[in-house]
């Protein structure tokens, strides 16, 4: 299997410019797409939403912003009561008026702190707090009754948050081409590059997130699965756009 190359913010904006089709303005709708770390979910959902007329909710987002606000503050990862404190304290909100929304934490923009290699070790572990994904979750299900019309990505959105979604998916795709594709984000960036360790990171995310007791990461029922291993950001959209039309359409 080959890695497809990392997606720069122009190729992206080429992405989600290119049409401009909408589920109709009437139709509250909730796509869910699931999986693991480096499939690329938040891009796809995020052009995926674009392309359908949806709003984006990247929850991923919201578990760095918790994570980063424990390295921050300083706080002890084993003190689960204090982090599930501040952190509700911070309330983690989206501002929709920016493209791709913006986490905040106490009314702070947060995008530009959060995808930190510091945070990225943490999150994981941050994420298998099950208070704070019980309180992420009441979150994430208020923020769907605000915006009812809803692309959302995460590790638990089909299976736990919203098991009712009108369609579900779950991205996947080898763990060696995942590595690879954040590998040439971090290139990109101008940022050294150890792949070894990255690969191991990586497996590492995936076994703390399959194995927690509260929300794992699985294959939500009924949802479709699509390997992203040999796709294209463009393939993956087309695909998930057309199965969400088809889905839609059903009487």
């Amino acid at each position: 299997m080959t890695a497809q190359p990392a997606v720069s913010p122009q190729q992206a904006h080429e992405h989600h410019t290119r049409r401009h089709p909408t589920v109709p303005i009437s139709q509250p709708t909730i796509v869910t797409i699931d999986g693991p770390a480096g499939t690329g979910k938040s891009t796809v959902a995020r052009l995926l939403a674009e392309r359908l007329g949806l709003d984006f909710l990247d929850t991923g987002a919201m578990y760095r912003a918790a994570a980063f606000i424990v390295l921050d503050r300083g706080l002890d990862p084993a003190d689960h009561d204090e982090i599930v404190e501040i952190v509700a304290d911070a309330d983690l909100h989206f501002d929709w008026t920016t493209d791709p929304p913006q986490v905040l934490a106490w009314l702070q923009p947060m995008n530009d702190r959060i995808r930190s290699r510091e945070v990225t070790r943490l999150v994981s572990a941050v994420a298998a707090i099950a208070a704070l994904r019980r309180h992420m979750v009441r979150k994430q299900r208020i923020i769907a009754h605000q915006h009812p019309r809803l692309v959302t990505e995460g590790r638990d959105q089909g299976s736990v948050v919203f098991p009712d979604a009108a369609v579900k998916f779950y991205l996947d795709a080898d763990a060696n081409v995942r590595a690879e594709r954040r590998a040439e984000q971090l290139r990109a960036a101008g940022k050294p590059v150890d792949a070894a360790v990255i690969l191991e990171e990586l497996r590492r995310r995936d076994e703390i997130d399959s194995t927690r007791t509260e929300g794992p990461l699985v294959v939500p029922e009924h949802a479709v699965v699509l390997d992203t291993s040999e796709l294209s950001v463009e393939q993956v959209i087309d695909q998930l756009e057309s199965l969400v039309r088809s889905r839609l359409e059903k009487p």
